[in-house]
């Protein structure tokens, strides 16, 4: 079994499993600037848990995630992360309220002959446009959000950040990049959301 090293924490891939790659650490590092001790976190499709490891790995805070993918459920677990296997909010208590909610959702645009066979495709189909698992979660969110809860979204510019972001405001949510690295064909960004 392979792991990785990163700021305290020791994270076990596992086969199935989307490898965390520079949209991971990015948002790792972002979520370590806005995270405090004491806070209840949630992260959407936490994969094989690297985010979530990361943070309690260097934060006291109360964290659980989600993850669709059985085997990322079982690889993210024995990292040590508390995980529902659900599609996105299926699993949570309606009307829990988190302080913050991380998803490093699957943004890629992706026609249908470009879907990966099996488990994987659910962490790379973003839709036609990129911004299916996107619009979903939007919809959700407020059920989920404490108030003055932060919601930290990983995108592409492939994606269209402008897209997401006027997504965001039609659901309420003031939104701004807090996080931004260049990656071969595309920017990376981490945007960052409250509720007005």
């Amino acid at each position: 079994m392979v792991t990785i090293n990163y700021k305290n924490a020791a994270i076990n891939l596992a086969d199935n499993v989307y490898e965390p790659a520079e949209d991971s650490f990015l948002l790792a590092d972002a979520a370590l600037e806005i995270c405090t001790d004491g806070m209840q976190i949630l992260e959407i499709g936490t994969g094989t848990g690297f985010v979530a490891a990361v943070l309690q790995a260097n934060k006291d805070i109360r964290l659980v995630a989600t993850e669709i993918n059985p085997y990322a459920v079982e690889c993210a677990s024995s990292n040590g992360v508390s995980v529902v296997r659900t599609d996105m909010f299926a699993g949570i208590k309606k009307n829990k309220r988190f302080d913050i909610v991380i998803f490093n959702p699957p943004y890629l645009p992706t026609s249908d002959d470009e879907k990966v066979p099996g488990w994987l495709n659910y962490a790379f189909d973003g839709g036609r446009n990129g911004r299916d698992a996107i619009v979903c979660f939007m919809k959700e969110i407020s059920n989920y959000l404490s108030e003055n809860g932060i919601i930290l979204l990983l995108i592409s510019s492939l994606t269209g950040i402008d897209e997401v972001k006027e997504i965001m405001r039609e659901h309420g949510i003031q939104s701004g990049i807090i996080a931004r690295t260049k990656c071969s064909f595309e920017e990376l960004v981490v945007i960052e959301g409250r509720i007005v």
